[in-house]
């Protein structure tokens, strides 16, 4: 056992990346479930988002996509939101892989303030759209989700100002 995580064979790296992805996972869904507060519009505020932001610009866009569907898909099964939870793996993994995939363009890495501010910015533009046909789907009507937006354009912005100084720190930390 002594070393088994310090190799860098592809088995040691895949269960790293495993190990990885599970603790991001854990982390988008407790961070859900600790504070979800409905904003009365439609949707909930909440601090999985910024999560899934960190997970995409810090580790990549596989990190980011996996671990805010998985992450988001369990905090809607395990509580009054269940109706969502399709929808919200769908959106949240397409949010986490555009975000991923926007802040490591080339070799930024996620280092790169502006490509990761436009990465953010996209990442709420899913959100917003996305949960928009989601409930237009649910509801049958194209103009019941109208009311959601300003509720998840509060989100988006809210999860991408609590995202960047965590990310800023998280940089700052040599183990990252």
């Amino acid at each position: 056992m002594k070393g088994y995580l310090k190799g860098n064979d592809p088995s040691s790296q895949n269960l790293r990346n495993l190990i990885l992805t599970g603790l991001l996972t854990a982390l988008v869904f407790v961070a859900t479930m600790s504070l979800h507060i409905p904003n009365g519009v439609g949707g909930v505020v909440h601090l999985g988002d910024s999560i899934i932001y960190l997970a995409a610009i810090v580790f990549g866009w596989q990190f980011g996509a996996a671990s805010g569907a998985i992450g988001m898909t369990l905090f809607d099964l395990l509580s009054p939101y269940a109706i969502w939870a399709p929808y919200t793996f769908v959106i949240k993994g397409l949010m986490g892989f555009v975000v991923g995939k926007i802040a490591w363009i080339g070799s930024r890495r996620g280092k790169s303030l502006s490509y990761n501010i436009a990465a953010l910015m996209t990442g709420g533009l899913i959100t917003i759209v996305g949960y928009y046909f989601a409930e237009w789907m649910i509801t049958g009507s194209p103009y019941a989700p109208a009311a959601s937006i300003i509720g998840n354009v509060f989100q988006a912005v809210g999860s991408a100002l609590v995202a960047i100084p965590l990310i800023g720190t998280l940089r700052k930390i040599k183990l990252f």
